[in-house]
Order: structure tokens, then sequence, then C-alpha cells
């Protein structure tokens, strides 16, 4: 089995919305990735902690695949495409890291 964790620094502002609002937009669209990308094994998202440090980050996705092979096809799935665009404008310009780790 293969984790990939992605985790994202928002913008406390975008599209108009609070970083809030963001936060809640970008996990109701991976949520539903579930359901529509069968590589997904497992998929759950959580927020930062309110009043942690100003420099953590705020969006860890912590998701479970089969393997490398599911993992790669899972990214160029075109909602997860997608999603990643519709993320990149809420999310700070260097606002990313991500692990890949076998269990």
């Amino acid at each position: 089995m293969l984790e990939h964790i992605v985790m994202f620094k928002f913008k406390d502002t975008a599209q108009g919305r609070t970083k809030a609002e963001n936060l809640e937009a970008a996990r109701a669209r991976m949520l539903a990735l579930k359901e529509e990308i069968p590589e997904i094994v497992d998929l759950e998202v959580y927020f930062g902690a309110p009043g942690s440090a100003p420099d953590n980050y705020d969006y860890i996705l912590v998701s479970t695949f089969r393997n490398m092979e599911e993992m790669l096809r899972y990214q160029k799935h075109p909602s997860h495409v997608a999603f990643g665009q519709f993320v990149k404008e809420l999310r700070e310009p260097d606002g990313r890291v991500s692990i890949d780790y076998e269990v």
C-alpha cells in the first residue's frame, strides 16, 4: 500500500472567499473524488488546529493507494487535475508539500 500526504497553505482570502470558506470548499471537492476515482483506497482531509503557529500548513490530505502506479493514474485523472487547478488559486504560490511512502 502507498500513502500519499499533501499539505497546502491557503491564502487568507481568494476567489472572494475567506480561508475558512475555501478550506471547506476544497475539502468537499476532494472528498467527492473518492467516489469518482476508483484507484483511491481511502482518503481523509484535515485542517490545521486553530491557534497553531501561523506558518503551519492549513490543509492536510492523506490518501491511500494500492501501489505507485494507481497513485500516478489518480494524479492524471481529469477530476484530480481539475481539483489541482481549483486549489492552486486558493493556496500560497509555494504553499504545497507532499510525500509518498509505502505502508
